[in-house]
């Protein structure tokens, strides 16, 4: 029996590999550090959770509409009104069973056979997979660290063809936490409408930026034309410390929300009826905990760049955003350690992880191979003593 060959063509994650090896490690005793999954190690705030008991003990616990309660997709557009300037109506909002959820029914929703989407790399790895998974064909862009990872004007010219249908766009940045500027976006979409393509504006850490003058634009909020050919992705797992909710939304021209609801409907039916009223909290209530959560994110922020920074052979672009440190290792290429020689930024990561009991993310499947990424969605503790680790292992290299 043959199976699907384009379920074949599509890699694991390699996040989630790593998070394995090191649970598995874990369990035989070892003392892990971890900055693989990006995961806030906050709990979900308490009004949230009990927006969610109150809504079991109602009796919320059957089907919704398949594009999510009325309720909950107005709260959506009031939030888009209030933080991005932009209006749109509950018809044109999807709930989803998180944003990579979203991601995945917008992709099946625009894209035909052989379709292409420009993605810049570096990039979050599941982008390129979801493209394939629904016929598309990914088409990298490697951006340059000299432009803080920024598409240029030249970079997409080059990338385009007849056959391009999208073009993704991530900011704050996984793995970079770069954010794009006004200017940026501007080029962006000026590009988008010449070639009229669609933009998929992955806004996911939109709440988490750490420095004065910097905020997050949604491109779509820059002018009709683009606002026409944008869908915005958004959700409540990293703002709110709500991954395990799996609520994500999105925001589409009416004629691509529609087709994303129907499919939706008959992949999924729904997505989760408590989940749902925890996100209406979520997004009504009180936001000083989002706040509170941000700050505390600066200050590792700053403390794992300043330690990564102190350490010869790798360099990093401070995050202007997310939770993400994006090292560039080829500085130890050539050496070794404990006898084993490091050629590639998985070598590297095998090695950390072998002898030093740290998993970090090599960013091959990112598109830079010559990187790792390292989450600071972790404790202060436990970031000390990963960096100590890692220096300890590059000050080690001969």
């Amino acid at each position: 029996m043959e199976l699907s060959k384009r379920a074949m063509r599509i890699k694991p994650s390699s996040t989630l590999a790593i998070s394995a090896k090191a649970a598995e490690l874990k369990a035989e005793g070892k003392d892990m550090v971890t900055f693989g999954v990006g995961e806030p190690d906050f709990d979900t705030p308490a009004h949230i959770c009990e927006a969610a008991k109150k809504a079991i003990d109602a009796g919320k616990t059957r089907y919704t509409p398949a594009a999510g309660t009325p309720a909950l997709r107005q709260a959506v557009c009031d939030k888009l009104k209030k933080d991005n300037d932009l209006d749109y109506v509950p018809a044109q909002v999807i709930i989803s069973n998180g944003a990579k959820h979203s991601l995945m029914n917008v992709f099946m929703a625009i894209l035909n056979e052989g379709d292409e989407v420009i993605i810049p790399a570096p990039f979050w790895l599941s982008y390129s997979e979801m493209v394939k998974i629904a016929g598309g064909t990914p088409v990298v862009v490697h951006t340059k660290k000299e432009n803080n990872f920024m598409l240029t004007r030249a970079e997409l010219d080059q990338a385009y063809t007849e056959k391009t249908k999208a073009l993704i766009l991530t900011s704050p940045s996984n793995p970079t936490g770069m954010i794009s500027s006004r200017e940026d976006l501007q080029m962006i979409a000026d590009f988008a409408v010449s070639h009229d393509i669609l933009v998929i504006s992955d806004e996911i850490y939109e709440k988490l930026i750490y420095d004065e003058g910097k905020k997050h634009i949604s491109i779509a909020s820059l002018g009709k034309e683009i606002y026409d050919r944008t869908i915005v992705i958004n959700g409540v797992s990293k703002s709110y410390a709500m991954t395990g909710w799996r609520i994500g939304f999105t925001a589409a021209p009416m004629e691509i929300a529609k087709l994303i609801a129907s499919l939706q409907s008959h992949m999924a039916s729904n997505p989760n009826s408590i989940a749902q009223e925890a996100t209406l909290a979520a997004l009504q209530g009180d936001q000083s905990c989002v706040a509170q959560m941000c700050e505390e994110f600066r200050k590792r922020r700053d403390y794992i760049y300043e330690r990564e920074e102190a350490i010869p052979l790798i360099s990093a672009l401070k995050p202007e955003g997310a939770f993400y440190l994006f090292v560039d290792i080829s500085g130890t290429y050539g050496k070794k350690f404990a006898g084993k020689e490091i050629h590639s930024a998985a070598d590297f990561a095998t090695i950390l992880l072998e002898e030093k009991y740290v998993a970090v993310v090599p960013c091959a499947d990112f598109g830079m191979p010559e990187y790792i990424r390292l989450s600071y969605a972790t404790s202060m503790e436990q970031i000390q003593k990963g960096m100590d680790r890692i220096e300890e292992l590059v000050k080690g290299l001969v």
